[in-house]
């Protein structure tokens, strides 16, 4: 018997489908299909938020549990009977879903319907699920051979990622852009400056791809390299050079932390040692004074010192900030609305919060106005001091010893502040003063549970005028055993005092601690009331206490003496700097969940840990693996569990290059944010970042600035914008503003005037008179001299309340919370900015004056100028534009004395300079030199 050809190929074809729908590939996948549904029609009543008739579609295991009714709404495989869908198909306007809302389409019902028959599967987000290297698609393994001799598009494996979605939209990528537009690209890109003189001539006399690479080594290799990456961070590390709410005070020392993120980038750091350092260089063995200051990242959050607020409200409020910045910058997560309720759209539940606080609540910063703890800049009079001190603890004790002692010498943390006292009788809190004011004879307050075992020495610093005063400490009581007492001196007007006394070697255990203000009540003849809102000349403000183990060798001679300099070294009043240490393991703060965010309002404890959603473990890497401390978290993030980390960071980078990252959305991966435009890159890119790079910044950028995608012409066909208008396809090359930074670089690089000088404190140059407005100090803008006022914008002072004004025109931050991405924006207070701020006014007479060096006659001088901006050829319609500007000013400022004295700042300034001048001002505020082309 024959068996026709066509028959056995119909059974293939028989056979093909059913082993298609067996394996799954007509299956409907919830997180691309079946989740955006819900969150569009049914999780606002039926997910984090609310759970109307106790049902929800968040979680899986909420999904299918039953609900009010007694019953489960979802029965998976089946549809029909699944009230599920029944409510989406009523008739019944009272029981068809969405309620009181238009019906979803037939073709959603369908699909939900599908979806419940074949079993409700759930599934995780794309950006929940570890990133893979994938394939490089259209390439073989004898591709760079081929390439080669086919002349291909492609540069490196980038390239393919891009054809293959280019091929299947039907486009082509972009030519190159031209040389000069390369290097500027790239210079801006990787320094934030544009190229040097010396750069444009080197790549332009052989621009081969040999010599690009070099000139990019070049450029990851220089100084202005850490300055540019730094400005990013600066925005995600919400620096400030004041602390913000209502006084906004100035921060001294912050820029500790500026240095250290130049430092870091232009060492190019790895970023999962950089993650460990920010978020807990203090944990690290033996940390550095950079280290400290890497910590600064977290002190970033405002304090407020305004009066009558509450300090603990306000250390919560810090802490959960760092929890929704450390999510935002590492995850790309936005979570702060679960600090009231579960995610309305992403599997984060209101515990999860909270659970994440814990590793942050131990921190030893309390929103006080002293900035507690700070790391102390020692100069050199007290080194020589401290020096002492250790040599004596070496020769007395261990060299362990001697390391705790210059431990706690670099904070000198007290143990407890004014706020840690709990009025008892006749006592108040003075938050302005810091101090906690008792009346004489009956004030009393209590510290909770103080643990007294191996501490030997009791500091308190204390404010009062009157005589012969003495605190009596009682344990456990009012009535109880006299612990000390404690003599106090009387002050001079608003000058705390230190007193000490040694406990007895039989104080031990916990106990809580009262004290007792004894005092005839009589002021020292003369005294004069202190501000009668804080403290009386006839009252005792009580500000931190320290309680030490004190130095060993207290019986050898000359303990006293070391004893006195350790006293000292106590008030010395060092100038510091805002780190994060943790509180001591006794004092260890336990974490509650805050009922609907209220911090007053305590729910159940919760222990350290992360969303099981992120790390997909039957048991949570902190439960078997990792401390559950600070250390620990930032090694969970940067570890392979970690499916968003690597993710996030290459997708900022890319945003940076290219004006948009892979997905738009840096802050919010979440499946409300935008879906990558190239899954399969940002995977690409996220592995060999971590795994193949070792998490180098540098050598992932070498790779993105050497594709033939980063190098094509910025220009495009109107076809092309209408298909793809903001380039997420990537058919040409990028074209976004300068950020608000480099257009002030650019202008002072140009005109010869920036200062490249490197690291150092903030600058304050030129800005409008009457912008700082201080109610509570004499504090004021103080014009920075010298090279100082031509710093890069890195460096320039930072007030959150009233930020620099030219940067925030050009859409800066105010730094007040993280900023992942800047919202760029086009007005014309811009123009006017470039054209009218003195700063570009000077930058525009300097630059003129390069112009002159540069050529003798005005076109010449003016072909000149715009090559040494831009690198290439002013083309003919522009200079005709520019030699008539040229001529008309030339003729005004000959005609006007006066006004061109005042445009050069000189009275013997002369017409041509000023006409060139204002066409150097002409040049400054082109959309080409404003632009990254």
């Amino acid at each position: 018997m024959k068996t026709s050809i066509y028959g056995v190929t119909g059974l293939v074809v028989v056979l093909i489908g059913a082993l298609s729908i067996w394996d799954g590939s007509n299956a409907v996948d919830y997180s691309t299909q079946v989740k955006p549904i819900l969150n569009k029609h049914c999780i606002a009543c039926h997910g984090g938020v609310k759970k109307q008739g106790e049902f929800s579609v968040l979680f899986e295991e909420e999904a299918l549990a039953k609900n009010k009714s007694g019953h489960a709404a979802i029965i998976p495989g089946d549809a029909k009977n699944s009230e599920f869908i029944k409510r989406l198909t009523a008739t019944d306007p009272d029981e068809r879903m969405p309620y009181k809302e238009a019906p979803l389409s037939p073709e959603d019902i369908e699909l939900l319907t599908k979806w419940v028959d074949q079993g409700a599967k759930w599934g995780d987000h794309w950006a929940y699920q570890a990133p893979d290297l994938p394939s490089v698609p259209g390439r073989s393994m004898f591709a760079s051979v081929t390439d080669w001799f086919s002349h291909r598009w492609e540069q490196n494996d980038i390239d393919y990622f891009i054809t293959d979605k280019l091929n299947k939209e039907q486009l082509k990528p972009a030519a190159p852009a031209d040389k000069a537009t390369l290097l500027r690209r790239v210079a801006l890109d990787l320094t934030g400056l544009p190229p040097t003189e010396q750069q444009y001539k080197t790549f332009l006399a052989n621009p081969s791809a040999e010599t690009y690479a070099t000139i990019v080594d070049e450029l990851l290799a220089s100084p202005a390299y850490g300055e540019r990456w730094a400005a990013v961070w600066l925005d995600l590390a919400r620096y400030g050079d004041s602390k913000g709410y209502e006084k906004d005070n100035r921060l001294w020392n912050q820029w500790h932390f500026r240095d250290y993120l130049i430092k870091a980038f232009n060492a190019d750091m790895p970023y999962d040692r950089f993650t460990k350092e920010l978020l807990a260089g203090d944990l690290l063995p033996n940390p550095t004074e950079d280290q400290y200051f890497a910590t600064i990242f977290h002190r970033n959050t405002p304090t407020n010192d305004e009066g009558g607020t509450d300090d603990d409200e306000f250390r919560s409020v810090a802490v959960m900030d760092r929890v929704n910045t450390t999510m935002e910058v590492w995850q790309g997560t936005t979570i702060a609305c679960v600090q009231c309720h579960s995610h309305p759209y992403d599997p984060f539940r209101h515990e999860d919060y909270y659970k994440l606080m814990a590793f942050f609540n131990n921190t030893a910063d309390e929103d006080l106005r002293t900035e507690h703890p700070t790391y102390h800049l020692w100069r050199t009079p007290e080194k020589a001091q401290i020096n002492a001190l250790k040599s004596w603890v070496r020769t007395n004790a261990t060299a362990a010893h001697e390391k705790k002692l210059t431990d706690f010498l670099r904070f000198a943390q007290p143990t407890f502040f004014y706020h840690d006292y709990k009025e008892v009788t006749d006592a108040a809190s003075a938050p302005v003063a810091d101090l906690m004011v008792l009346k004489p004879g009956t004030g009393t307050v209590m510290l909770p549970q103080v643990v007294l075992t191996g501490k030997r020495e009791l500091y308190l610093m204390y404010f009062t005028m009157l005589l012969r005063t003495t605190l009596d400490v009682h344990l456990d009581s009012q009535q109880g055993p006299l612990l000390t007492r404690i003599p106090l001196d009387t002050c001079a007007f608003y000058h705390e005092k230190l007193a000490h006394v040694t406990l007895p070697a039989t104080a031990t255990g916990r106990h809580d601690l009262y004290f007792t203000l004894n005092s005839p009540g009589q002021p020292f003849p003369g005294a004069k009331g202190a501000d009668a809102n804080f403290i009386t000349e006839k009252d005792a403000g009580l500000s931190w206490l320290l309680l030490h183990e004190g130095l060993p060798g207290r019986d050898k001679p000359g303990c006293a003496a070391q004893m006195a300099l350790f006293q000292s070294l106590l008030t010395a009043g060092f100038d510091g700097v805002p780190v994060t240490i943790d509180l001591p393991a006794e004092y260890a703060r336990k974490t509650y969940l805050f009922e609907r965010g209220n911090w007053a309002v305590k729910g159940k404890e919760v222990k350290a840990d992360v969303p099981a959603s992120l790390h997909h473990q039957a048991v949570s890497p902190f439960v078997k693996d990792l401390p559950k401390n600070r250390l620990g978290l930032a090694t969970w993030l940067t570890s392979k569990d970690n499916p968003l980390t690597a993710r996030t960071a290459v997708n900022r980078l890319w945003e940076q290059l290219f004006g948009i990252g892979l997905v738009e959305t840096l802050e919010d991966f979440g499946t409300q944010g935008m879906t990558p435009s190239h899954p399969e890159l940002l995977d690409y890119l996220a592995v060999k970042f971590r795994d193949t790079y070792g998490w180098s910044q540098k050598k992932i950028l070498k790779e993105i600035v050497l594709s033939a995608t980063y190098q094509q012409d910025s220009r495009a066909t109107r076809a092309v914008l209408e298909r793809d208008p903001y380039n997420r396809l990537l058919a040409r090359g990028p074209r976004f503003r300068l950020t608000a930074e480099q257009v002030r670089d650019q202008a002072l690089a140009i005109s010869g005037l920036l200062s490249h000088k490197l690291l150092g404190p903030s600058v304050m140059p030129f800005q409008p008179e009457g912008v700082w407005q201080v109610p509570y100090n004499a504090d004021k803008w103080q014009l920075s001299s010298g090279e100082d006022q031509y710093r890069r914008a890195v460096y320039t002072f930072q007030k959150r309340s009233t930020p620099y004004p030219s940067l925030m025109t050009f859409d800066g931050s105010n730094r007040g919370t993280c900023l992942s991405r800047r919202i760029r924006t086009n007005t014309p207070l811009q123009a006017l900015v470039t054209l009218n701020d003195p700063v570009y006014a000077e930058a525009s007479r300097h630059y003129a004056q390069q112009m002159m060096r540069l050529a003798t006659t005005p076109d010449e001088q003016i072909r000149r100028g715009y090559q040494l901006a831009m690198g290439r050829s002013l083309p003919a319609s522009r200079l005709s534009v520019l030699q008539t500007l040229y001529r008309q000013s030339l003729a005004s400022y000959r005609a006007n004395t006066a006004e061109t004295a005042k445009l050069l700042q000189s009275p013997a300034g002369k017409p041509e300079l000023a006409a060139l001048t204002t066409v150097a001002s002409a040049l400054l505020n082109t959309d080409e030199f404003t632009t990254k082309e």
